[in-house]
């Protein structure tokens, strides 16, 4: 089991503290290392966040608060000079307390009930895939997926970061994707539908990376999906 893990402290000798920690186990892949709630917001929200080191008095925002700001809590260990907010933390349900400076041995306590806590959760659906392109294997985010074409024996992929294509049928490639996110617009095209920004009567405009066509025998049973959608 990988915990990807997010430090969040605005002391650069207490994030080194815990990545150097990290370093010594193969199982924590650090995903983040950032000094305010403000820059740990957008990591959290691409979902890729097991763990969550949160020190508590920070500027603007402490972190109890931040935490219980959050609409969706990660397994949260805090990290803090002070023992007197313990309380508070763990009415937010944290995983533990780490009070500084604290040791390897405490560390590795906090990790295995981390690792306990993730256990217990439910399993969701993966939110990735790998793919093969040019003798490489890409980690494909759903939610960075703006759209799937088909090119000949091929299909081209374009996401938030970058294009590439891979040699697999436009129908298996469309097997691969959450049917509850992404939605087929066109014989060559399919498209998520969160990147959606206008919709006209024969194409889609999306969030920052141009159009897509919206093909007549696909145009109804589109905007009978959008519009329920637009109903939930």
């Amino acid at each position: 089991m990988i915990l990807k893990a997010l430090i969040v402290d605005d002391e650069p000798l207490a994030r080194q503290l815990i990545e150097g920690y990290c370093r010594y186990l193969p199982e924590i892949e650090v995903v983040g290392s950032v000094v305010d709630v403000f820059m740990a917001r957008p990591i959290l929200e691409t979902g890729r966040v097991d763990v969550l080191f949160l020190d508590i008095n920070m500027p603007v925002m402490n972190g109890i608060n931040f935490l219980r700001s959050l609409p969706h809590k990660p397994i949260t260990i805090f990290t803090t000079a002070y023992k007197e907010h313990a309380h508070e933390a763990f009415d937010l349900a944290a995983t533990d307390y780490l009070l500084k400076p604290f040791s390897m041995e405490r560390f590795l306590q906090a990790i295995d009930k981390a690792k306990a806590a993730l256990k217990q959760q439910p399993n969701t659906p993966e939110n990735h895939i790998f793919l093969k392109s040019d003798g490489r294997l890409i980690k494909l985010f759903f939610d960075e997926l703006y759209y799937v074409e088909a090119q000949g024996n091929q299909v081209k992929f374009v996401t938030e970061h970058s294009t590439f294509n891979i040699t697999q049928t436009f129908g298996s490639v469309l097997e691969l994707l959450p049917a509850s996110q992404f939605v087929r617009v066109h014989r060559s095209f399919a498209v998520n539908i969160q990147k959606i920004s206008i919709i006209e009567s024969y194409r889609i405009l999306l969030l920052q990376k141009g159009e897509v066509p919206l093909g007549s025998n696909f145009r109804e049973d589109f905007l009978k999906m959008v519009m329920s959608k637009g109903g939930e």
